[in-house]
């Protein structure tokens, strides 16, 4: 039995379309790949016409996600549908009743989500957010929480008194596996670039290498393990 099974019904949460393909990817083409669970995604904000996106940008986005879910075979895609680069502004009230919302809707055993201390403010709220949810008295359900590294946004906090990603566990992911997790970037060209830009496909296949060399493995993913209980 692969020892993925442990991680149950699972639910990878992302401040933005693409965070989970970067940030755990191959870990979820395993899951699908080597288990029974069900495997659901969350996605905090989406473009809106409010936030400066063309209707057409709007549509092509929504079939880029479509392709994605198909793609890794998600049980369901949930949006929330805040705008992108804007929950600081939302209310914490609304942000807790949504992430809430889907949390009791999947009661994942297994939640994925982002480093609290990411460049990215959506990043960091998102965490914020889930962890006033995921209380253990209020959601006993959830029995395992870690967060990913999304190249171009962990490592890139300028603060220097934030903690850094110290990974506490490694997923191993085949090379082929990694192919495939490359293929499913490319549905998001317009978030991609040459290298060396921290989110080009060489870039990503070298930190996957590079994650598997501190694990013995010819690569893998990488995560900080915030709470298990078994």
């Amino acid at each position: 039995m692969s020892a993925l099974a442990l991680f149950g019904r699972t639910l990878v949460l992302a401040p933005h379309p693409d965070d989970e393909t970067l940030g755990c990817g191959g870990t979820l083409l395993r899951l699908r790949q080597e288990t029974a669970s069900e495997v659901h995604w969350a996605l905090m904000t989406r473009m809106t016409a409010e936030a400066g996106y063309s209707a057409d940008a709007i549509a092509q986005r929504d079939r880029e996600i479509n392709r994605v879910s198909a793609r890794y075979g998600f049980e369901e895609t949930h949006q929330l549908g805040f705008s992108a680069a804007l929950l600081d502004s939302e209310p914490t009230h609304r942000l807790v009743k949504a992430v809430a919302g889907v949390f009791d809707a999947v009661e994942p055993e297994t939640l994925l989500l982002p480093f609290p201390n990411d460049a990215h403010s959506d990043h960091r709220r998102t965490f914020q957010i889930a962890s006033a949810c995921a209380k253990w008295f209020r959601r006993g359900y959830l029995r395992r929480i870690m967060s990913y590294e999304v190249p171009s946004e962990t490592g890139f906090n300028l603060d220097p008194t934030a903690a850094p990603f110290v990974p506490s566990i490694y997923i191993p992911v085949p090379e082929t596996l990694i192919d495939d997790k490359v293929s499913i970037l490319r549905e998001y060209a317009g978030e991609m670039a040459p290298f060396p830009f921290p989110r080009s496909e060489k870039a990503i296949v070298a930190l996957a290498r590079s994650r598997g060399a501190e694990c013995g493995a010819a690569a893998a993913e990488a995560f900080v393990l915030i709470r298990e209980v078994l």
